[in-house]
């Protein structure tokens, strides 16, 4: 049904004006215990221990998180985690409140199954963010850092670490995302040079805390596998706890047939699956399993997960998935990846990470 509602009456409005609507009934939603125990009992799926993971020193219900982007300023966590997502990434938020790049900047491509966006981190600014999270569900939250757009690359340090140190006491990680297609040079954070003052001046942050948390990286996946290669080299110096692969790619497959395809910004969702998933499997191979790796790109369905984690993912993320399966998402995806591991006889998700070279 929800499907069909997609296609046929929300995909004729505004992608942005819809998701904002949608954001805030799942806000409105999430403010009632009531509202929380409804979507609970027709959206959550059935949990198990077979699908418990741990990583980050974390633990996870089930392997599906919500990528960043959906819920920028943490304003629908409480709905969002009784749709049963098992950890959700906030942001990416930046220092001071920014509008982003101008409307119309998200784009349906319905007959690919994907999103182009050129949002240009819109945020609330990590104040209003930290008043947002003061009320946080109990589940593993992410939180993505992010510069201002007029903060020159030199002066990224500074941005990051005011973000990290804000909303330190909220997070139970901190992705740094410098790997954002639609922020004016933020992708040349990524250059060997950039990364390592990052990297350093960040955990330099960390270890100034009264408690240690994880800090990993988001990269794009428009990298060559030598510019892969040579960041998790830094990452393992800079004790790095795990990379997010991937972002939303520049690149145009010729397969794509939705006229949208044509926008400028970041593609999403199925275009993406193929690459995301090589670059998984890249990485784990090189760091020998060494780099925890969460897989975001085209994950729509059990069968999904499950290709990514054998890839070498440990953990996987959703948006495009979401936004086309609608609520019911986690719980028919989790179910199948519940049936697959029945049907290969697997009891723990261990055994499978990175067996699918």
């Amino acid at each position: 049904m929800y499907r069909f509602l997609y296609r046929h009456l929300l995909a004729r409005t505004d992608a942005e004006w819809i998701h904002g609507v949608a954001l805030r009934s799942l806000a409105a939603a999430g403010a009632s215990s009531l509202g929380r125990a409804l979507l609970r009992r027709f959206f959550a799926p059935h949990l198990d221990s077979v699908l418990c993971v741990e990583a980050f020193g974390l633990s996870f219900a089930h392997p599906l998180g919500l990528a960043s982007g959906f819920d920028k300023d943490g304003c629908a966590l409480s709905s969002l985690a009784a749709l049963g997502f098992s950890f959700i990434e906030v942001g990416t938020v930046t220092p001071q409140p920014q509008a982003g790049n101008s409307k119309p900047r998200l784009f349906r491509l319905l007959e690919d199954r994907a999103l182009i966006n050129r949002l240009g981190f819109p945020s609330a600014g990590m104040a209003q963010v930290a008043r947002n999270l003061a009320r946080r569900p109990a589940l593993p939250l992410a939180i993505s850092l992010g510069k201002n757009k007029e903060t020159p690359l030199s002066a990224a340090l500074n941005d990051y670490c005011a973000v990290l140190e804000h909303l330190y006491a909220y997070g139970d990680v901190f992705v740094v995302n410098v790997s954002s297609p639609n922020t004016p040079d933020l992708r040349r954070l990524q250059d060997e040079a950039y990364l390592a003052d990052l990297l350093a001046g960040l955990q330099h942050t960390i270890a100034a805390q009264r408690a240690a948390k994880p800090l990993l990286l988001k990269i794009a996946p428009d990298l060559s596998f030598a510019e892969i290669e040579r960041i998790c080299a830094l990452a393992l110096q800079h004790k790095v706890g795990g990379i997010i692969a991937t972002n939303t790619t520049l690149e145009r497959p010729p397969s794509l047939r939705s006229a949208a395809a044509r926008e400028s910004g970041g593609l999403s969702g199925a275009p993406l699956r193929d690459r995301a998933t090589a670059i998984v499997r890249h990485i784990h191979s090189v760091t020998e399993g060494k780099l925890p790796i969460v897989g975001v790109g085209g994950v729509f369905n059990g069968s999904d997960i499950w290709e990514k984690l054998r890839a070498g993912a440990t953990l996987v993320q959703a948006y495009t998935g979401f936004i086309y399966e609608g609520l019911a998402f986690v719980r028919r995806a989790i179910g199948e990846l519940r049936s697959i591991m029945a049907a290969e006889g697997v009891r723990d998700l261990r055994d499978i990470i990175g067996k699918g070279r």
